[in-house]
């Protein structure tokens, strides 16, 4: 069996992602903004990151049209901006807790996961599923595969 997926490099979602999101500092910036980061001087202290790079990944969020940066300031200081999530940038936060699914169950230990999470209103633990688009039934994901999607172009 031939494996199609494997020559269609040029045209590969994942690869597309990961030329956009591809890097720790990006990540981290994102799971920031999902937890209510905005502005510079915070994602700067929080993460440790330096201040050259920093601007650098959120100018490509810009770009991207993952996060909108908006002018504020404070009283008797200089103009600045944050940078909130578009609904783009949102869309991510499935990618964030499926890391952190990951992370959890593979590199942190159970007794110190700095983060649960719950849902909002009844404060019950949640966690990511695949569903069958049909029907919403649970789809365990070893029970996937990939077939040729109508932007396939296999040379």
């Amino acid at each position: 069996m031939q494996n199609w997926w494997m020559e269609t490099k040029e045209n590969c979602s994942v690869a597309g992602a990961m030329a956009v999101l591809g890097d720790k500092w990006t990540l981290l910036i994102l799971r920031d903004a999902i937890n209510g980061v905005s502005k510079f001087d915070d994602f700067q202290e929080h993460l440790g990151a330096p201040r050259a790079m920093l601007s650098k990944r959120l100018d490509l969020l810009e770009k991207e049209g993952i996060m909108e940066k908006h002018p504020y300031q404070v009283p008797g200081e200089r103009q600045r901006f944050e940078y909130k999530l578009t609904p783009k940038g949102w869309d991510l936060q499935h990618i964030m807790i499926a890391l952190m699914e990951w992370g959890d169950k593979h590199i942190t230990e159970p007794q110190l996961r700095p983060v649960e999470l719950v849902e909002r209103d009844s404060g019950e633990p949640v966690r990511l599923q695949l569903v069958r688009k049909s029907d919403n039934q649970l789809v365990d994901a070893r029970n996937i595969m990939n077939r040729p999607g109508p932007g396939i172009a296999v040379s």
